[in-house]
């Protein structure tokens, strides 16, 4: 992972360069700039605008009482496009435009589900969803034990109840 990661952190910049150069050379400097400029200014209002929309999915699937995943991934990869859209450079641009669009980014929230298992199993009780993650070492034998300790603040005498 670590050795692709180093590539891309070379590989990119120098191919935006390279396309600055060449873009540089067929409009002019204070053209390429504004076109930099207001592709991340665009797409800035645009992320904000799709993240709302995400956001209000969201909110309806859970009133609904199902879990939103299609649409967290896609509020991540919103978040990604954002990301993409303010760097400056015309391939991060593209790649920003395409998690943008709704058609594309369900597409790759798609791809990227497939890809990605969870571990941890999601239930919803009447207020929101409830986390119960299960330890494979609780098959192992592993066991924790710990205390709880209540402090009543209705109790006149402030007393305190501890389970055995």
């Amino acid at each position: 992972m670590f050795p692709l990661l180093m590539l891309l952190f070379i590989v990119v910049p120098m191919a935006e360069i390279g396309l600055f150069i060449q873009v540089g050379g067929l409009l002019g400097l204070w053209s390429t700039i504004a076109i930099v400029f207001f592709t991340a200014v665009i797409g800035a209002s645009l992320v904000r605008s799709q993240g709302i929309a995400t956001l209000t999915l969201v909110q309806n699937k859970l009133q609904q009482g199902e879990m939103p995943t299609q649409e967290i991934v896609e509020g991540m990869l919103l978040a990604v496009a954002g990301v993409l859209l303010l760097t400056p450079g015309f391939m991060t641009d593209a790649l920003g435009l395409v998690l943008l669009l709704p058609l594309s980014r369900a597409k790759v929230a798609q791809l990227l589900m497939k890809k990605v298992t969870l571990k941890s199993n999601f239930t919803y009780f009447g207020g929101g969803f409830s986390h119960h993650r299960h330890s494979n070492n609780a098959a192992n034998g592993d066991v924790f034990n710990g205390e709880y300790e209540r402090t009543d603040n209705h109790d006149h005498n402030n007393s305190q109840h501890r389970l055995p």
